[in-house]
């Protein structure tokens, strides 16, 4: 049985006719940019997001971009971030000719430690982007704390978390701005590009609103330069609809995660994570994962509701097991092989091999496994399987 990396053809079969009516009343209007449809996501967002602003964007990265140039990020100044997430989250902070300088992330959640933020402050740094990765939040009440002794902004990098909650706080609530991305892979993914960017800040999202079209406040009227952020009446309005089925979506991968857990311990699979990962992967030379006959399974952390955008084990000879699973046309995705310390492009940052193992250590041994709504058992235990055939081969 052939199993999928996601399936998107599922879920639009469950929802095709409500699509299809809501795009084709935007089509009648011949309302396409910003507009009612855009308002009424706004909206909807800023409600399940516990914020009192939403201002929809062109793409989770352009929310990333927006967020920055509101705070006036530029030439000059740092940007603190982790090393290990999508590329947009570091590239939008050069973008704005502003310096990324990166903190290590936790082994156990991936999300940034904060324990190595502190060393990474300095005159120069003007925010902090946190990043809640794979649909788990970081731990921000400490990154938050360093951000108010330092008086800077925080930017949650909120692109894999919607409905994610640390300590009953949503993603996107908790620091200055939330950002999310709604790319079609995403929990609550629209069909093309689209993005939002939270805030419960009045100024801040006037300043928002006004950057998203070029500056402009009135109607060509330009004190500030912003660009063409805007997100279209198309993508809200199949938002709209998929909103309203994104709780039910996230309790079924919450489901299908709990039924990995119970697989992989059926089939004596599991492995306790090594005290390298317990301990911050200090020492990648004894990395307690190499020569490991078992995988290390992702762990919910108290005190957060996690909506698995991403079921990411660690296993060791995890390239020779996805030759494995890709002849048994298993989907599965490394979500990310390269760090940004270790990207071409950011070798002026002077970074080198072992600044950041925690991050080296799983770029070497993640590996994200199918965790859609529409999963079935079969095909979850076909995974599971796949998997036992290589480790015990």
């Amino acid at each position: 049985m052939s199993v999928p990396l996601l399936d998107l053809r599922a879920q639009y079969r469950a929802i095709k006719n409500e699509i299809l009516a809501e795009v084709e009343s935007v089509f009648e209007s011949q309302y396409f940019i910003l507009g009612p449809k855009v308002r009424q996501l706004e909206e909807a967002v800023a409600a399940y997001s516990q914020v009192k602003h939403a201002i929809g964007v062109s793409s989770g990265t352009d929310a990333l971009l927006i967020a920055l140039m509101a705070e006036n990020v530029g030439p000059g100044d740092e940007v603190i971030t982790t090393p290990y997430s999508f590329f947009a989250t570091a590239g939008c902070i050069s973008r704005t000719g502003a310096r990324p300088v990166f903190a290590d992330i936790d082994p156990v959640s991936f999300n940034m430690d904060p324990g190595k933020l502190e060393a990474a402050v300095n005159e120069r740094t003007r925010a902090i982007i946190p990043v809640h990765l794979y649909g788990q939040c970081a731990d921000m009440d400490p990154i938050l704390a360093v951000a108010r002794r330092h008086n800077l902004a925080v930017i949650e990098d909120a692109a894999q978390a919607i409905g994610a909650e640390d300590k009953g706080r949503r993603a996107g609530s908790m620091g200055d701005y939330g950002c999310f991305s709604f790319f079609p892979s995403k929990n609550l993914g629209g069909a093309g590009d689209g993005g939002m960017v939270v805030t419960s800040d009045d100024e801040k999202a006037e300043r928002l609103r006004i950057l998203r079209v070029h500056g402009g406040a009135p109607k060509y009227h330009h004190h500030v330069i912003g660009g063409n952020f805007r997100l279209d009446a198309i993508q809200a309005a199949v938002l709209n609809v998929k909103l309203k089925h994104l709780d039910a979506w996230t309790e079924a991968r919450r489901r299908n995660a709990d039924t990995y857990r119970r697989l992989f311990h059926e089939a004596s699979l599991v492995m306790e994570p090594p005290e390298c990962l317990k301990g911050g992967c200090a020492d990648r030379p004894g990395c307690g994962m190499r020569g490991a006959h078992g995988v290390v399974l992702p762990e919910e952390l108290p005190d957060k509701r996690h909506i698995y955008n991403q079921f990411v084990i660690r296993v060791d000879r995890r390239d020779q097991l996805r030759e494995h699973l890709k002849a048994r046309e298993i989907g599965h995705e490394v979500y990310y092989p390269v760090p940004f310390h270790a990207q071409k492009c950011f070798a002026y940052l002077g970074y080198g091999p072992g600044d950041f193992p925690a991050s080296e250590c799983a770029a070497e041994t993640s590996l994200a496994l199918p965790i859609y709504p529409e999963l079935t058992l079969s095909q979850m235990q076909e995974v599971v399987g796949a998997i036992g055939e290589f480790l015990t081969a």
